[in-house]
């Protein structure tokens, strides 16, 4: 983690602060000081506070525990004690869950009133010189209207509206952010994947960062990788001329990890029955087909996505994305050796928080905490590219509130990692800890960067 020696600090807001992941990524570059945070779950803000008393967080950080959909920024910041334009970043992930293509994708008829448009007031109101916001990728393709896919053109239905069409919910967001009253920002999409910049785990994330200053920013290509140079095509990997290190993995997460009574959301002996017969590495495959069908019910005739179901982990790979309840039968995080789910520690060690690091709440709201928090690694490199960018700013004396000069653009930076091998021609392949596995290791990306215009 970096140092920034005697560099100056810049002033961040922190809105839907959650655990802390994005701001604590972010001040672990040592180029940032979060003034306040805005939460509304009281458990997200007893730890801030906890670890702010506890001397892990500035002593003089404000915790305002709100709904920011029933706040006014002016009067929120007068109450706070922040002036308009004195701050320097203001970050957050506003929940969408709406938008994740991991649960049913739904749709936001009126955006104006989501939390996206709550982020965006206040933007608009504080502007700051640059913002960051973090979301799942599944926002990139929502469309403002939902279209039940029986009456899609494909079927037979008439064409799509604009309302309808995939991305639409980011096209009105990039262009109210263009016509706020007297300032307009440019908006920069990035789409990563945790994995792969030295995170243990596979979290795919859409960073958008606006700024109103005119800049084109960029976002640092991966550092991290499968062992691969090359695509199925054989061409030269864009990342070559940079070896890519490889991945971190659960077991490196975990190395040292002294947890002798871990705090768990277990599974129930009826799953630890199913999980106790599955090696690690491996998942519902290794059981018998008549217990397969037992245990899974109708979800075993379905297709595709089941790789969750029954799954153990293995410690020579990156770690799953962590989900907010590890103990579920179809995407079960269940440790390598052990019969039971990942417990707080083994969460907050994949996420990357400090090991002394404290959370409020009940068990269930500790795993939420974690499980919705940013990767750390990604606040840290997202905090060098804001760093950096405001350096700049203030070296140039660059003029605030300045007219963009770009296009609103989405940039994929090998954010999809291609699935691992479980099961082909009838045959299991399980992940066994400390062999080569050549015939299940995850394939080369197709994709390594692509930018396209919103």
């Amino acid at each position: 983690m970096s140092n920034s020696g005697s560099k100056r600090k810049y002033k961040v807001l922190s809105l839907f602060s959650g655990g802390m992941g994005l701001d604590l990524g972010l001040e672990a570059t040592g180029r940032f000081k979060t003034v306040a945070c805005i939460e509304k779950e009281k458990a997200f803000c007893d730890t801030i506070r906890i670890n702010r008393d506890a001397g892990r967080l500035d002593s003089n950080l404000q915790v305002l525990e709100a709904d920011i959909s029933t706040l006014s920024p002016a009067e929120t910041l007068k109450e706070l004690g922040i002036e308009p334009n004195e701050i320097d970043v203001i970050v957050g992930g506003p929940p969408c869950q709406s938008f994740s293509t991991a649960g049913r994708r739904g749709t936001t008829q009126d955006p104006r009133g989501t939390l996206l448009w709550d982020f965006l007031c206040f933007v608009e109101y504080a502007r700051p010189k640059f913002f960051l916001m973090e979301n799942v990728r599944g926002l990139l393709s929502a469309a403002l209207k939902h279209r039940p896919i029986a009456e899609r053109p494909d079927k037979g239905g008439s064409p799509l509206t604009q309302d309808e069409e995939p991305g639409s919910v980011v096209r009105l967001f990039a262009k109210d952010l263009a016509n706020f009253d007297g300032i307009r920002y440019h908006l920069d999409i990035f789409e990563v994947n945790a994995v792969n910049y030295g995170a243990p785990q596979l979290r795919e994330r859409a960073l958008f960062i606006g700024n109103c200053l005119g800049r084109l920013v960029e976002f640092p290509c991966p550092t991290h990788g499968v062992e691969q140079n090359s695509d199925d095509n054989g061409q030269r990997n864009l990342f070559e001329e940079k070896r890519l290190l490889p991945w971190k993995t659960l077991g490196d997460a975990l190395d040292g990890l002294e947890d002798k009574n871990p705090v768990v959301l277990d599974f129930s002996p009826r799953k630890k029955k199913y999980l106790g017969m599955v090696p690690s590495g491996s998942n519902w495959r290794s059981l018998p087909e008549e217990m397969q069908k037992e245990s899974m019910g109708k979800a075993w005739y379905a297709k595709g996505g089941r790789s969750g179901w029954w799954r153990r982990l293995t410690f020579d790979l990156p770690s799953p994305t962590l989900v907010t309840m590890p103990n579920h039968a179809s995407t079960s995080l269940c440790h390598p050796t052990e019969t039971r789910a990942l417990s707080i520690k083994e969460y907050t060690r994949i996420q990357e928080f400090p090991d002394n690091w404290e959370f409020s709440g009940t068990v269930s709201q500790k795993y939420a905490q974690v499980g919705n928090a940013v990767p750390i690694r990604l606040g840290i490199v997202s905090g060098e590219v804001l760093a950096s960018e405001l350096d700049v700013v203030g070296s140039e004396q660059l003029p605030l509130h300045s007219l963009y000069t770009h296009e609103p653009r989405i940039v994929y930076l090998q954010s999809h990692v291609r699935t691992r091998q479980w099961f082909k021609n009838g045959k299991t392949f399980v992940w066994s800890d400390g062999d080569e596995n050549n015939h299940t290791r995850y394939a080369a990306p197709k994709t390594l960067k692509r930018t396209r215009a919103i």
